[in-house]
């Protein structure tokens, strides 16, 4: 079993100065556990990891990983509590791990703050490939959105710092969120296909099945609204997709 590097990091940054980025690895499947964090460990990630769910975010307190990956079941506290505790306080990508079938799993996941599930049995290829894009999408702006801002009535995007604001009160984005608002903003009055925002998101084709999408278009209706956005800002487009109305 590996020895726990919280203690000595300090040090070990002070020594390296391109230090490998952090994955926090919530999972009490040790044998999992081990096999994803080998994985990733020859691919050049730091993984920590946390069997417990009661321990998880006082552990992530502590570490201030650049990216996690959460079991929705687990010991002590469940998944979506533990996703739901951490996107109260922080924007690091969350990437959750759903059973094969359960599609409410990982819907509820993205509702509760997730940004990308992967569902069991674990290919580690695509989880490699899930976790690159998310951590690009966290670190990079789209092209289209560098140095610009969007404006739709009183709803205010700053593609500079990945921020949106309505009325100057913020509207609390995850990666995706964000994403997601961007594309549908910068074509307003257009309808974006399911199939466009599912391959912004996750870069993956539409199947006609997934539901990630409408899970992730009704969280962010809420957040705006939340933020005190109209309810019609995003319309939904029968058997077409989502079109952005702004304050309509």
């Amino acid at each position: 079993m590996h020895a726990d590097p919280l203690a000595t990091r300090s040090h070990e940054a002070a020594a390296a100065p391109a230090q490998r980025l952090r994955v926090l690895l919530v999972e009490d499947s040790q044998r999992l556990a081990a096999s994803i964090r080998d994985y990733l460990e020859r691919h050049n990630y730091e993984v920590y990891i946390e069997g417990d769910g009661a321990a998880a975010t006082e552990r992530f307190e502590r570490l201030k990983p650049d990216l996690v990956i959460l079991d929705l079941m687990l010991p002590g506290k469940d998944g979506l509590t533990i996703c739901r505790e951490l996107r109260r306080h922080d924007r690091i990508p969350i990437l959750i791990l759903t059973a094969k079938g359960e599609n409410i799993d990982h819907v509820l996941g993205l509702e509760m703050g997730a940004d990308d599930y992967v569902v069991k049995p674990v290919e580690p290829r695509v989880l490699l490939a899930r976790i690159e894009a998310l951590l690009r999408r966290a670190r990079s702006t789209p092209p289209e959105a560098r140095e610009a801002r969007l404006a739709a009535g009183r709803l205010s995007i700053d593609g500079t710092r990945r921020a949106a604001s309505i009325d100057s009160r913020p509207v609390e984005l995850t990666t995706g969120d964000f994403d997601i608002l961007w594309l549908l903003a910068s074509r307003a009055g257009h309808v974006v296909t399911r199939d466009e925002i599912l391959r912004v998101v996750r870069g993956i084709d539409y199947d006609g099945l997934d539901r990630s999408i409408d899970a992730r278009i009704c969280r962010l209706r809420k957040k705006l609204q939340e933020a005190g956005g109209a309810e019609s800002m995003i319309k939904t487009v029968r058997l077409r997709g989502y079109l952005f109305a702004g304050d309509g």
